[in-house]
């Protein structure tokens, strides 16, 4: 019957049974314009960064020198010439008062922008996941113990607590990795509570009442069957969290408490930036733009990622 079917023109379903779940959401965000958008801004960025060193090397120039002789010493240090000294040496223009190259101080600091909020992201996963999945599983006294952890890790004032904190701690400290810690260990509320609530939903499915009765432990299950389920929600979440990362990086840098000179930091640039906005308006487009193309481009991205993962989801938000 089957062969009869494939020989009239009709559809083989033998052949090829329905699309996977996996299929389904690349396909809707392959669908889904402003997501692909996102997603080749947010490679070329990312390759932009990875691979900095070469680029700084092909334009000829790198961070730390000072060209002294490109600045208008009369004017304060502005730059000589149009686009704040733009030319053929140095592709962004240069930096008021140093002189040092801008196309190179942007490269490195999208790679410093780039590590902090990954490497936060990682911390905010860890203990997020890990907090989230033992309260939602872990019976009625651990859930209410984790669950007002959780709730005011989520209250608690996280900026002023990180700038102290950033303050005190030695400059010999690597600058980029004390970044990450104090960001994560501030932020991995919301990870944990989304964690939280899929486990709650999750341990009710017929296949962990099974799991449960083919004797696994509450380790394997958790580790089996309910964290697999949940992760596809709590990576969307990642996903989301990843440009505010970047956002916290920058404003921290901005307040003087991330990295410090001679390491480049689009916050940093910015901060040192706002007092040469009228005398040299690219010194604050270069950073700035940066900073709002990276975190526009992972938003979309991360919107497509969610809407292919649950559309009826996404609907409802547009309605």
């Amino acid at each position: 019957m089957t062969e009869l079917v494939t020989d009239i023109g009709g559809p083989d379903v033998t052949a090829s049974g329905p699309p996977t779940r996996a299929r389904q959401v690349l396909r809707r965000l392959r669908s889904d314009r402003p997501a692909m958008a996102g997603l080749v801004v947010t490679v070329v960025l990312i390759l932009a960064a990875v691979f900095a060193p070469l680029l700084v090397a092909l334009e000829g120039q790198d961070t730390t020198t000072f060209h002294p002789q490109l600045l208008d010493s009369a004017r304060g240090g502005v730059p000589h010439g149009a686009l704040g000294g733009v030319s053929a040496d140095h592709w962004l223009g240069v930096e008021p008062t140093t002189g040092r190259d801008l196309f190179a101080r942007a490269l490195y600091g999208a790679r410093i922008s780039f590590t902090v909020a990954f490497g936060t992201l990682v911390v905010q996963l860890l203990l997020g996941v890990t907090i989230g999945l033992a309260a939602g599983f872990g019976g009625r006294i651990a859930d209410a113990t984790l669950g007002r952890l959780i709730d005011l890790s989520i209250s608690f004032p996280q900026l002023m607590f990180a700038i102290a904190l950033l303050a005190i701690v030695p400059q010999s400290f690597p600058r980029p990795v004390l970044l990450m810690l104090v960001i994560g260990l501030f932020n991995w509320g919301g990870t944990a509570r989304l964690t939280r609530g899929q486990v709650l939903s999750l341990k009710t499915r017929d296949y962990v009442a099974a799991a449960r009765l083919s004797g696994a432990s509450p380790a394997r299950i958790a580790r089996r069957e309910i964290l697999p389920g949940a992760l596809p929600q709590v990576l969307t979440y990642a996903a989301i969290v990843l440009p505010g990362n970047m956002v916290s990086e920058a404003g921290l840098s901005f307040l003087g408490v991330g990295v410090h000179p001679p390491t480049s930091s689009w916050g940093q640039m910015l901060s040192t930036a706002t007092t040469w906005f009228r005398a040299d308006p690219m010194y604050v487009l270069v950073p700035g733009l940066s900073l709002l193309t990276a975190v526009l481009a992972f938003t979309l991205l991360a919107d497509g990622i969610r809407a292919a993962l649950d559309p009826k989801a996404s609907l409802r938000g547009r309605r």
